[in-house]
């Protein structure tokens, strides 16, 4: 059979810009296929910053994984001559049996990590903004953590990929996906292509190419808030690094200082009630106060500093899976699709090495991580 490729990249946010890179940089032949434009709002891979850890509380397996990530976007940062990865610390703060803090000291031993604990007297000194701390809570610091910028890590990562060979289409939405003997039709509403293998990468799309994978797009606002008073720059992010707090037994908030470049201090809940199940295609991208409701609230405890009111409220998605770790790897092992996905709010951090993570899988290359925990065959 004749190919048009050797493998398809469906989807080319955070994970397949990614992955089309990685591919391409080893001489494979690839097609990307994105429905909208790189750095785009419409999924997940948008809204300025994500918070970037090494010392990963979700799991020690992502440990490798965030600190591959963190050589790339640095080598991303080289070529395209942009700001991707700003390296601040960051502070994790909750009860010692805390996910936020159990899973953070988990990480950081099975790995030998240059964590350390903050004592209450020196977080009060260091970083005043947070208030209100449960008598039981730790802090812990984490001097890898930072921040990383979606859009321009996505527009990089997909000029980086062409550079290296990959053909990439924009505004081409993918209809279809067939496996085929040998290979996979890829449709498009222009034409169709026939490839050994494909990639999809599609985010809260992902479902709908792959519906047996069990994955549920969440519409989640992003917030941010300003100071209450004016010229206070200790909410800035050289003052003001990247934070976890829990907040409740089951909750925490997370969130940076404000940059240059930024509506404000970005915080947000990792949990609300107001968080509801969408279809990608019909999500309603307005807001209301409802969207900002529970996370003012919890600012005006925590970060007393802060006006409680947003100063910016906009919608992003992202796509949980039942045990909150991604979905990365062959569905019932079939050579022909591998799939990246499942992000459950803490995977663009992690995009580029997910993206050489994919493109191992692809090649049948030794993985960089034990795949267990994100293979997608736990579900099916």
């Amino acid at each position: 059979m004749q190919f048009d490729a050797d493998v398809a990249v469906v989807g080319l946010g955070g994970m397949g810009s990614a992955a089309a890179w990685r591919l391409a940089e080893r001489g494979v032949r690839v097609l990307g296929f994105e429905r909208f434009r790189p750095g785009h709002v419409q999924g997940s891979s948008h809204g300025r910053t994500r918070l970037f850890r090494v010392a990963c509380l979700e799991h020690p397996n992502l440990v490798p994984l965030a600190q591959t990530s963190k050589q790339l976007w640095q080598e991303l940062e080289k070529r395209s001559g942009t700001d991707i990865l700003q390296i601040t610390g960051g502070l994790m703060i909750g009860a010692a049996d805390s996910q936020v803090i159990a899973g953070t000291l988990a990480a950081g031993r099975a790995h030998g990590l240059a964590i350390r604990e903050v004592p209450r007297d020196e977080l009060a000194v260091s970083h005043p903004q947070h208030q209100g701390l449960a008598p039981d809570h730790l802090a812990i610091w984490d001097p890898e953590a930072g921040v990383v910028r979606p859009e321009a890590g996505v527009i990089a990562a997909c000029a980086a990929a062409s550079a290296a060979g990959a053909t990439l289409y924009y505004d081409a939405a993918v209809a279809d996906i067939e496996l085929i003997a040998g290979g996979a039709r890829v449709t498009t509403s222009t034409r169709t292509f026939t490839v050994a293998q494909v990639v999809v990468t599609t985010g809260a799309w992902l479902g709908k190419l792959v519906p047996e994978l069990p994955l549920e797009p969440i519409r989640t606002p992003m917030t941010w808030f300003a100071p209450k008073a004016a010229g206070d720059d200790s909410f800035e992010l050289r003052n003001f690094p990247i934070f976890i707090r829990q907040v409740a037994d089951d909750n925490w908030i997370w969130g940076h200082g404000s940059a240059a470049d930024e509506h404000g201090v970005k915080v947000g809940p990792d949990r609300d009630p107001n968080f509801s199940s969408v279809d990608p295609d019909t999500i309603d991208r307005s807001v209301s106060p409802v969207d900002s409701r529970l996370i003012s609230e919890l600012v005006e405890t925590a970060l007393p500093g802060l006006d409680p009111q947003p100063t910016s409220v906009t919608t992003c998605m992202i796509t949980r899976s039942p045990d909150g770790q991604f979905q990365i790897g062959r569905p019932h092992d079939d050579p022909r699709l591998v799939v990246g996905g499942g992000c459950s709010g803490h995977a663009f951090k992690h995009a580029t090495g997910i993206g050489e993570l994919l493109a191992q899988l692809a090649c049948n290359e030794k993985t960089l991580v034990d795949t267990d925990f994100v293979n997608p065959n736990r579900f099916l």
